[in-house]
């Protein structure tokens, strides 16, 4: 008895040989176990464009540019762009800000549909010609990149409720003002958008002084570009 089920077994395995090991052969050749694998990958990232989600829409603003011109929230529109709030006298990091602005600036030059927002939190020292001064000394050639100034109890509520962006006037702080030192990233159609972190969670908000948060920009920035 022993010795038939010896050969039952064996049966059976020369059988599961000739049917399947054929096709476990060709699965790697055509790198399908592979493709199978990192599709069902555990913590498997999304595209790109995935991670650039909406949060909302952008607050509406109407201040005055660097030129004396009226700007609003609605002559960005069709164009994908950065908010940044400052103040041109920021002995601490907006030099940081703006250089970076500068870089994005620099990198997406060629394409029309790019803008960027610089909005002083300091309007009373930062008027129009305060501003073009600090555009020039900057570099900025961009049509796109405006200089804003305004009523200060104004700016602040576009800061703190519209975008949730911190800013405060604080005698006790370098320069007598206190802001974060993030970006806002904004669609071409009005909506401020988003990669998720690590754990599936928005950012809100890009870090304008770290490499990290710039490089991040450059990719989604280029998804939104590519949107219709």
């Amino acid at each position: 008895m022993k010795n038939k089920s010896y050969i039952g077994i064996s049966f059976i395995i020369l059988i599961f040989g000739i049917i399947f090991i054929p096709r476990i052969i060709n699965r790697i050749k055509n790198d399908d176990v592979t493709k199978i694998d990192r599709l069902n990958a555990p913590g498997q990232r999304e595209t790109a464009a995935d991670l650039v989600m909406k949060i909302g829409p952008v607050p509406k603003f109407s201040l005055t540019n660097h030129l004396g011109k009226t700007i609003t929230n609605t002559d960005y529109l069709g164009k994908v762009y950065l908010v940044e709030f400052f103040f041109s006298t920021c002995p601490t990091i907006c030099p940081k800000m703006n250089q970076n602005m500068l870089k994005l600036e620099n990198h997406f030059k060629d394409a029309a549909e790019f803008g960027i927002v610089s909005i002083t939190i300091n309007p009373s020292y930062d008027t129009s010609e305060v501003l073009k001064s600090h555009a020039e000394h900057l570099g900025v050639t961009s049509p796109n990149w405006n200089f804003l100034t305004g009523n200060q109890d104004y700016i602040y509520e576009i800061a703190n409720k519209g975008f949730n962006l911190y800013a405060a006037q604080n005698g006790d702080a370098e320069g007598g003002f206190e802001h974060s030192g993030l970006f806002a990233l904004v669609d071409k159609k009005g909506n401020i958008r988003s990669r998720k972190d690590d754990f599936g969670n928005p950012i809100v908000y890009y870090d304008g002084l770290e490499d990290a948060g710039i490089e991040a920009l450059k990719q989604d920035i280029k998804v939104l570009l590519n949107e219709k």
